[in-house]
């Protein structure tokens, strides 16, 4: 492994952001309503009957680009196609790495054939903050009844650009998301590992 992966690595796991994890796997997720970057308001309680994935994105961040060199889209797409209710969050405030106005956002999801369902902007951090969220990417996943089942990292291998089998530590590869979406909404069993370490950059949410 290279320096510079290296020293990206142990950035990515530091985290910083909220002190307190208003989002507790087990537990209600906390309800919001959110606005996309086409203007629709969109409400989590309206949502119950659905899996709702929260993705938090920041497209200036090598960890976003990594996972959007086709793993990422690949994973929206099979999941959205199953019904799953997939959205990236915008927590960046307004001058500081990955804020997006709605255009570019919008522009962000056709450049790289995102298969969200919806681009969120929080350009004020409240749903980050409500949901304790520290990096980008950092992954919830809720279930039909509004609880939270997941709360963490995308998966186990930071930086790998392709669908590996194996890590850099000779670890299986796994993607946590889709594994909890697996165990859930196909097994109908209880999420396994229900909380990850999560990595990437840090949101640059407004202090």
């Amino acid at each position: 492994m290279g320096t510079f992966k290296q020293w990206l690595l142990a950035l990515a796991f530091l985290g910083t952001g909220p002190a307190v994890w208003a989002a507790q796997v087990g537990n209600p997720a906390p309800d919001f309503t959110a606005t996309d970057s086409y203007g629709k308001p969109h409400k989590l309680s309206e949502l119950r009957g659905k899996f709702v994935v929260l993705e938090w994105h920041n497209q200036g961040c090598p960890f976003v680009k990594s996972q959007y060199k086709g793993k990422m889209q690949k994973l929206q797409e099979t999941w959205t196609k199953k019904g799953v209710q997939w959205f990236t969050v915008l927590s960046s405030a307004p001058g500081l790495e990955g804020y997006a106005t709605a255009s570019q956002a919008n522009e962000d999801v056709k450049k790289h054939k995102s298969g969200v369902t919806a681009v969120f902007l929080d350009p004020k951090g409240t749903l980050g903050r409500a949901y304790g969220a520290k990096t980008t990417p950092h992954m919830f996943v809720i279930d039909p009844k509004g609880v939270l089942i997941y709360d963490g990292a995308i998966d186990n291998a930071p930086l790998a650009d392709a669908v590996i089998t194996k890590t850099d530590a000779g670890e299986p590869y796994v993607n946590y998301v889709d594994r909890a979406l697996t165990e859930a909404a196909v097994e109908g069993k209880k999420v396994s590992l229900p909380t990850t370490p999560p990595y990437g950059c840090h949101v640059k949410y407004k202090d």
